[in-house]
């Protein structure tokens, strides 16, 4: 059994209250309305920070988190519907969901200063820069000799960063098509490189 079936269980008239609840978001969902949102911000806040701590998180922690999961509540009262759930089985589950988002955050590992992903790329060599320099131009010239619907599919896969797929709804061209032209480009390309080696 929940925290929250048990709340509303174990509470005197909890019948009366689950439907005084339920009004009163529908009274916050409606018109913002603030004195409802301090009747279930009074009675919740406590009672899920409680709920929070149980699940293992630091009091501090259970603080934010509490504040909030009701926050949730004054945002989205719109989305509650009374048809699926009461507000304290509502609200609960969204603490719940919280304080999952909050552990997996401080799970994550944390980075090392000798991590080589955040080491800087080695400095090129004269030499190397050159060569670099030379083969941009190179690959830049043979570029101008592609036919305009393969040098344009190139540049929407590899400047715009899109899927063939998202190529092929956009142009309005067969997937195939894009896949082939792409292809014939890179061979065109190939050909052009090697023969200026």
């Amino acid at each position: 059994m929940s925290p929250a079936m048990a709340l509303s269980e174990t509470d005197p008239g909890s019948l009366d209250q689950r439907e005084r609840f339920a009004r009163l978001m529908e009274a916050i969902a409606a018109r913002q309305d603030r004195a409802a949102f301090a009747e279930l911000f009074a009675y919740f806040a406590p009672r899920v920070k409680r709920y929070l701590m149980r699940l293992g998180a630091e009091e501090g922690q259970a603080d934010e988190l509490a504040q909030e999961t009701l926050l949730t509540l004054w945002r989205k009262a719109e989305q509650f519907d009374p048809r699926q759930a009461s507000v304290s089985t509502w609200l609960f589950r969204i603490a719940r969901n919280r304080r999952i988002d909050a552990f997996r955050r401080t799970q994550a590992p944390p980075l090392q200063a000798d991590e080589p992903g955040l080491a800087p790329e080695p400095e090129l060599d004269p030499e190397e820069r050159l060569g670099q320099a030379q083969m941009e131009v190179r690959v830049r010239a043979a570029l101008t000799e592609l036919p305009t619907e393969q040098l344009a599919l190139l540049k929407a896969a590899f400047y715009e960063g899109l899927s063939h797929r998202d190529i092929a709804e956009r142009d309005g061209i067969a997937l195939g098509t894009v896949k082939s032209r792409i292809r014939l480009a890179f061979q065109k390309l190939r050909v052009k490189l090697e023969g200026d080696l």
